[in-house]
């Protein structure tokens, strides 16, 4: 409908749906897989992720490859947690 308004409420709500729904359809084993594989990449001599957030904790993380690197690493973790609440909490 051409001069249709869009309510913003409305438009937030249906991208969460979105989101949610293609959340429950990831399997968990892949899923756990990523987690895994990409989440403690390599392995060593130490994983990625261990390496950053001792970083981030000492407060040295500021070049932008090491913040993409913490945000690379730890991205499947939280689909992980995320996937892990939406299905305690239905």
């Amino acid at each position: 409908m051409i001069g249709a308004t869009i309510d913003h409420k409305q438009h937030s709500e249906f991208g969460v749906a979105i989101v949610m729904t293609w959340l429950d359809k990831l399997p968990w084993w892949g899923v756990i897989a990523v987690a895994f594989g990409l989440g403690f990449a390599p392995l060593f001599p130490e994983p990625h992720i261990w390496q950053k957030l001792k970083m981030l904790g000492a407060g040295t993380l500021s070049k932008p490859l090491d913040v993409f690197d913490l945000a690379l690493h730890s991205a499947p973790w939280l689909v992980a947690g995320a996937k892990l609440m939406r299905q305690l909490s239905s």
